[in-house]
């Protein structure tokens, strides 16, 4: 199977979002987190970065490629 370079974020939910805004409570369920430790797999977008660095103190990101 051939790579095709698409590059995915595999993001981990690390922190509890209690005591947080609301718009970083709806940005942790936008990125289809449910429960804490849960791991979501996205692909590589603008939109998704962006929603990354809003909550970026309460997951955990690393790359991987396919």
């Amino acid at each position: 199977m051939a790579t095709t370079g698409i590059t995915k974020l595999r993001v981990k939910w690390v922190k509890s979002s209690i005591g947080y805004a609301q718009d970083q409570k709806d940005t942790i369920r936008a990125l289809g987190l449910r429960k804490l430790h849960q791991i979501v797999e996205h692909n590589d977008q603008p939109a998704v970065r962006g929603m990354i660095r809003k909550v970026n103190h309460l997951v955990q990101v690393e790359e991987i490629a396919e």
